[in-house]
């Protein structure tokens, strides 16, 4: 097999970047949980993050690397929100300028977090524009250093160290993890997950997760190649609507995760409530979708320790009162 972009190795040296800077979030357990799936789950809650989502890891790796001459031209990024706020706080810590390229229909809350945080904003046109276009022509223009969002070794190694304190995490209470779900957008977090949580149990199964009508990373798993979702698919899971799998995440993925799993919009709102009744925790639909493939049965249970993320909370508040509000 070909040498891979990413290694535990690079997991390991984010890790001791990120120390003091990143949260070392809880591995947390719930006795409701346990009981509704027949399994031990161990939930990351990523919710409790710095800007509110696993994001400021991989942001915080990528630009703690960043030499004085490239602080001085400032970094560009690509988001809906999440990835925006990291690099947003990230390029505060290490003292550079943040110019995001976000959708004109971002959440508010992820709009007013990362200006907030002292980035300036490029709005664009999701059904009409190329985001990715706009961020090159950018830096073409300006000089400044590109931040991918998920496509770029170090952002994945740093993600990856929330697979990396998991299976720590897990040991420290002498359980062993056997299978692993993680929320999936362009791959970054599952790949970088599973890289992390293999150094300590090489032999977890990890398996993405994804809103229906962005299935792309499952499809493209099965089919052995990149699959791009269908135009106009629409999503509550603003966080996870990636087009396509990485260049690099998709290798990757093929290395490192079992068959993907995939959950309905009433799936992922059925797990918002869970969280929020049973957990306390805030979630947002992005960061729901592992917690609603585990509570809906997409994956193996029976007496078996499952770890599930909880990748972010960032969600609008009167969508998140809509979503409280309806039967269950």
């Amino acid at each position: 097999m070909a040498a891979m972009a990413v290694t535990g190795a690079d997991v390991e040296a984010a890790a001791q970047l990120l120390a003091g800077k990143a949260v070392v979030t809880p591995l947390i357990t719930n006795a409701a949980l346990d009981a509704a799936v027949g399994a031990r789950v161990l939930l990351k809650p990523e919710v409790l993050q710095r800007t509110g989502s696993f994001k400021f890891r991989g942001a915080y790796n990528r630009l703690g690397r960043l030499t004085a001459e490239e602080r001085s031209r400032g970094v560009v990024a690509w988001s809906s929100g999440n990835h925006a706020q990291g690099v947003a706080e990230a390029a505060r810590l290490v003292g550079t300028r943040a110019t995001i390229v976000m959708p004109a229909d971002a959440p508010a809350i992820k709009v007013a977090g990362t200006r907030a945080l002292g980035a300036a904003i490029v709005f664009y046109d999701r059904l009409t524009e190329d985001r990715e276009a706009i961020g090159r022509d950018l830096c073409a223009r300006t000089g400044a250093v590109l931040v991918p969002s998920y496509d770029d070794v170090h952002i994945i190694a740093g993600q990856g160290t929330v697979g990396l304190e998991i299976g720590r995490q897990a040991a420290a209470l002498g359980l062993t993890v056997d299978a692993c779900l993680v929320n999936c957008s362009g791959g970054g977090l599952a790949t970088g997950t599973a890289l992390g949580l293999k150094q300590t149990f090489p032999q977890a199964s990890v398996h993405t997760a994804e809103p229906e009508g962005f299935d792309d990373m499952a499809r493209s798993l099965t089919a052995g190649e990149r699959l791009a979702n269908a135009p106009g698919a629409k999503s509550s899971c603003d966080a996870l609507l990636a087009p396509i799998p990485g260049t690099i995440t998709f290798p990757l993925a093929q290395a490192l995760l079992g068959p993907g799993l995939g959950v309905t919009e009433a799936e992922v709102r059925a797990a918002m409530r869970f969280a929020a009744a049973n957990l306390k925790l805030v979630v947002e639909p992005g960061g729901a979708a592992a917690l609603a493939a585990l509570l809906a049965g997409k994956v193996e249970t029976a007496g078996r320790t499952i770890a599930v993320v909880l990748s972010g909370g960032n969600v609008d508040p009167v969508f998140y009162a809509e979503v409280l509000a309806e039967a269950a």
